[in-house]
């Protein structure tokens, strides 16, 4: 009974971090999370030293409440657009679910070797805490979602961002919420022990340090305002591929740009894979496009199925890509691609087994690793097609080169679920950790434009047929982030590791009693 009332609670600690993220964006509750998970794992081993598969099974439950309600929307996109039963669906995201439970609770089996007393346990827990984030970016492709740090967008914690990106922000609300279970332990009592007093102060210092940080100017504007419009046609997901509705999908872009360029905006951006078909099956309308962006005087940026031939050997790649007409015509091809949905991992042998492994557009072919930035309006653009803007690292070496943000999305695939806010968050997220304005243009929603700040300065309702303009600036520079990337992280979490252990070597005071955990002083 005991063994399943703290897994029960360590899945409730996971399901409340979900709270601080959007759309919720309680962000306390973010912080009590974390602080619940520590102070179970001191609880859970009942004053015995803690073993790896006990630390595993808890952190493991504390994944599945995380991923089971902050991923909730994977349901959605499988049942409604994946043409799964719902059995299925169930299945299938409950596979996805413990998976990313298991990335989450890996790193948590090495905690006991760090516990033998209270320092090294907030110092094990943060470091973990960041490890545990950072193998979810890259694992199986990677899935950088539900991270603690984006619920701080505006809070004291938001200035870290520039410094240690998102990473960062999660490793030192680990260190606060470690301490804030060791303090409802009680032993972080009495507070005139200089030890006490330290570790509480580096577990409060980061907070009124991040409110400094945010006042720093990273970057600098330069040049004039640009002034972007954005269409956001509102194209039905089950329609969108419909070749009877390939009509209506061209008439709407083609209205809103007309609607558009009758103001005065120097860019016009549609969203991903805005036009339903390949850019080779339609030379006429490409040509017409650009003959209309050359007219105008006005650049235009859309997502397009991308085709590309081999004369060699006749086989043919379709990307998924954005496509500059105007001035400087040119292609970007996405480099990060989603797995089941822009290509079939295994593709030989699971393909045709179930529908949700043929979708349409599960053919697609990933770009090269290193592209320049889009010219349109007279700055660089840093293209980031959907998936892409939820890696840090990949966003942060766009930047170097580049002035502005663009993401183009189409999440109508995540239904009316909290799929697309969060998505938006993750973008404002990478817009403050380079210090660039970020445009961000959809099919659905959501649409808007995103300051160096991190703050939503334009914005469309979602689900509604509607354009938008607003301006923005490009900016020179670099924040810290950009230039040490990850390993201005890890700079900081191993030492914090490499202390723990060191800590946790020495012979704890014969005197002090151990905390529940096995922790002592």
């Amino acid at each position: 009974m005991r063994r399943i009332l703290l897994s029960l609670a360590g899945a409730g600690a996971g399901g409340l971090m979900t709270l601080s993220l959007a759309p919720f964006n309680y962000w306390v509750c973010g912080l009590l999370s974390l602080a619940l998970f520590a102070w179970l794992l001191l609880f859970a081993s009942h004053g015995q030293p803690m073993r790896g598969r006990s630390t595993f099974w808890l952190a493991f439950c504390y994944g599945l409440g995380l991923y089971a309600t902050g991923g909730s929307w994977v349901y959605v996109s499988i049942t409604n657009f994946g043409n799964s039963s719902p059995p299925l669906g169930f299945a299938l995201t409950g596979g996805f679910v413990a998976l990313m439970a298991v990335l989450l609770a890996a790193p948590f089996s090495f905690l006991g070797r760090f516990t033998a007393n209270k320092f090294s346990f907030a110092l094990a827990f943060a470091a973990l805490w960041f490890i545990s984030e950072w193998f979810r970016s890259w694992m199986f492709t990677g899935f950088p979602w539900l991270f603690a740090g984006y619920a701080h967008l505006g809070t004291w914690m938001s200035g870290w961002a520039p410094v240690l990106s998102v990473y960062g922000i999660g490793l030192l609300l680990a260190l606060s919420g470690a301490v804030l279970a060791l303090a409802a332990s009680g032993r972080l009592a009495p507070l005139k022990r200089p030890a006490h007093i330290a570790l509480i102060g580096a577990a409060v210092l980061p907070w009124p340090l991040g409110a400094a940080l945010a006042n720093i100017q990273w970057t600098q504007a330069e040049g004039g305002i640009i002034t972007v419009g954005m269409v956001q046609a509102n194209i039905p997901q089950e329609k969108k591929w419909l070749p009877e509705f390939r009509g209506e999908t061209i008439s709407r872009y083609q209205e809103g740009t007309h609607s558009l360029s009758e103001g005065d905006v120097d860019v016009i951006i549609w969203p991903e894979a805005a036009l339903p078909m390949l850019y080779g099956q339609a030379p006429n309308l490409m040509q017409a496009l650009q003959r209309n962006a050359e007219k105008t005087g006005i650049d235009l940026i859309s997502g397009i199925l991308y085709d590309t031939h081999n004369s060699e050997d006749g086989t043919r790649k379709v990307h998924n890509s954005a496509a500059v007409f105007g001035r400087s015509p040119s292609v970007y091809h996405k480099r990060h691609l989603v797995p089941f949905g822009e290509y079939v991992p295994l593709e030989n042998l699971i393909r045709g087994t179930i529908e949700f492994f043929n979708l349409p557009t599960s053919f697609i072919r990933s770009g090269p690793d290193q592209q320049g930035p889009l010219k349109a309006g007279g700055a660089s653009w840093a293209p980031l097609i959907c998936y892409e803007i939820v890696y840090p690292r990949l966003v942060a070496d766009s930047a170097l080169a580049s002035q502005v943000l663009l993401t183009i999305s189409n999440d109508a695939w995540f239904g009316e679920s909290i799929g697309p806010l969060q998505h938006m968050q993750m973008a404002q997220m990478r817009a403050l950790e380079t210090g660039r304005y970020l445009v961000r243009g959809t099919n659905t929603g959501v649409t808007a434009i995103v300051d160096p700040r991190g703050r939503i300065i334009e914005q469309l309702p979602q689900f509604e047929r509607a354009n938008m303009t607003g301006d923005i600036r490009a900016m020179r520079g670099s924040t810290p982030f950009m230039l040490a990337g990850i390993f201005s992280v890890f700079a900081l979490a191993l030492p914090m590791l490499a202390l723990a252990l060191l800590l946790s070597r020495k012979r704890s005071d014969t005197a002090d009693k151990p905390i529940p955990g096995g922790v002592t002083e």
